[in-house]
């Protein structure tokens, strides 16, 4: 338990640093472009290689090549281990360079698939948008390969790495934000060289540590290799699967794209303010779960198996209760304090906002989500997500056709949360079903005990709300200074309520 802890510790540290960078990031962003008709086109082609980050990378390979390389790591030679890896990182590389060469060459296709609004209503922001990604889309190359390389790190429990190197996407961005800009006809087209550095620079990064632990390897082409053809058939139905919320995420940026210029900013940057603690915990606990429960897995040991995914739940929830509550209170007041500045007005801070309170209300959800799915992919059931998966995103289909009309980008951000629920109830009730999970009494007192403590934040938020103007009314340091003091002072409470209802070190330790 000390050891998983300290893990978890160690990647929600880095990750945390990522995120506060990010949030920098962020407010650059806002402040050169604003949430107008750029804005719309960068992050559009942003998003897109990010979303095959997280599909292929992050969600489908990791999960699918975790389980198979932790099992040789345990039970087979190193030197069968290391066969594998060149095996895989030969293959991918071969695949992913393909993969690459098209989607540079096919950039307007994709365009008019993930920016259809602007094929239909703008050309001219459609082409520009087009010859942007031609820059972004060799990211995915880069950063597929650093997931890879990342998991056989986090294998060998070196956690710490793999989570320094996303800081390198935001100080890449930030940097060339701040120096490169005045070079560029188009201050977009700089930011957009800054992924393409940032991916570069995260595998190199990398090399240097895979090289001390004895996994660095020399790529080869082996697609017709029986544990290849497992991880690859692994990854198909996982593509799927294990990105079910970003899916949902794409279809809001589609969907946006033809509703009012700013509503895709507005959705970014509330989804921004969401991925800081779902990063920061959720996918941290996650990543740290994986193959902890996979060695588990592999082992035979049901009896850590069930109990350190039960811990994971314990975990999230822990920070995910108080952190949705806070979010939705806090929404406008917090797009005001970070990111109105420079071209980002206050009805951008008022619609982002919105769309913020709708994001939180499904914040649990998908950190609970990030969780149920380790107990599948540690067993390498990669085809029970998939069909949950479907559910949640046709859910997600109908509420957004259902809810945009009316409430426009609001509807979309509600409608992620809904389907994110459905995901996760859906997930948690087949591994009770299969004893594969099984809440803990001292899950269920501690939920209770998050519960209450959650109540009494909320009642000191309302005694001490500021009304939006007040916060419009102070500069931007003083609005700094009081979302500081609010935050902080939430924390303390928090933490002292929960002793004060009897939480001791143990708690935190896995139930047997």
């Amino acid at each position: 338990m000390a050891s998983l802890l300290k893990s978890s510790t160690i990647v929600s540290f880095w990750t945390m640093m990522s995120r506060i960078l990010g949030l920098v990031r962020d407010v650059v962003l806002a402040n050169l472009l604003g949430a107008d008709g750029k804005s719309d086109i960068f992050l559009v082609a942003q998003k897109i290689p990010n979303f095959l980050r997280r599909l292929f990378a992050e969600g489908a390979f990791a999960t699918a090549f975790v389980p198979v390389f932790s099992e040789y790591y345990e039970k087979r030679s190193k030197q069968e281990t290391l066969e594998l890896l060149s095996k895989v990182s030969g293959t991918l590389g071969g695949f992913l360079f393909v993969i690459t060469i098209i989607g540079v060459l096919g950039s307007q296709g994709l365009m008019a698939i993930f920016g259809f609004g602007f094929y239909v209503n703008d050309p001219a922001k459609f082409y520009q948008a087009s010859e942007l990604l031609k820059i972004t889309f060799p990211y995915i190359f880069f950063i597929s390969l650093v997931a890879m390389y990342s998991s056989v790190l986090n294998t060998l429990n070196r956690f710490a790495i793999p989570a320094f190197a996303p800081i390198l996407l935001n100080v890449s961005i930030i940097g060339m934000a701040w120096f490169a800009v005045p070079y560029f006809s188009e201050p977009v087209y700089a930011l957009a060289w800054g992924i393409f550095i940032a991916g570069v620079a995260q595998l190199l990064l990398l090399i240097p540590f895979l090289w001390k632990e004895g996994y660095l390897t020399k790529p080869k082409w082996a697609w017709k290799d029986s544990a290849v053809r497992r991880i690859m058939k692994l990854m198909l139905p996982v593509i799927f699967g294990a990105s079910v919320s970003q899916i949902n995420l794409l279809i809001d940026t589609q969907i946006a794209s033809l509703l009012n210029e700013g509503s895709i900013s507005w959705l970014y940057y509330s989804d921004r303010m969401l991925e800081f603690p779902l990063g920061i915990f959720g996918i941290a606990i996650a990543t740290v779960l994986l193959p902890t429960l996979s060695k588990y897995f592999a082992k035979e040991d049901m009896q850590h198996y069930s109990g350190t995914l039960d811990w994971g739940l314990r975990m999230v929830l822990m920070i995910g209760i108080p952190a949705a509550v806070g979010l939705l209170w806090l929404a406008e007041p917090i797009m005001i304090t970070v990111f109105q500045h420079g071209a980002f007005t206050a009805e951008d801070s008022f619609k982002a906002g919105q769309s913020l309170q709708a994001y939180s209300l499904g914040l649990i959800a998908f950190m609970m989500v990030k969780v149920f799915l380790t107990g599948f992919y540690s067993r390498q059931d990669t085809k029970t997500p998939v069909k949950i998966g479907v559910i949640s995103v046709v859910s997600n289909i109908v509420l957004n056709l259902a809810l945009f009309k009316p409430f426009g980008h609001v509807g979309l951000a509600a409608a992620t949360s809904i389907a994110a629920f459905i995901n996760a109830i859906l997930l948690y009730r087949y591994l009770h079903k299969h004893d594969h999970l099984k809440i803990s009494k001292k899950s269920w007192i501690w939920i209770a005990k998050l519960i209450i403590a959650t109540g009494v934040l909320l009642a000191g938020l309302w005694y001490f709300d500021f009304s939006i103007e007040q916060w419009q009314s102070w500069t931007r340091f003083e609005a700094i200074g009081m979302i500081s003091a609010i935050i902080g002072a939430t924390i303390v409470v928090y933490g002292v309520l929960l002793v004060l209802m009897g939480l001791r070190p143990r708690d935190f330790r896995i139930s047997r």
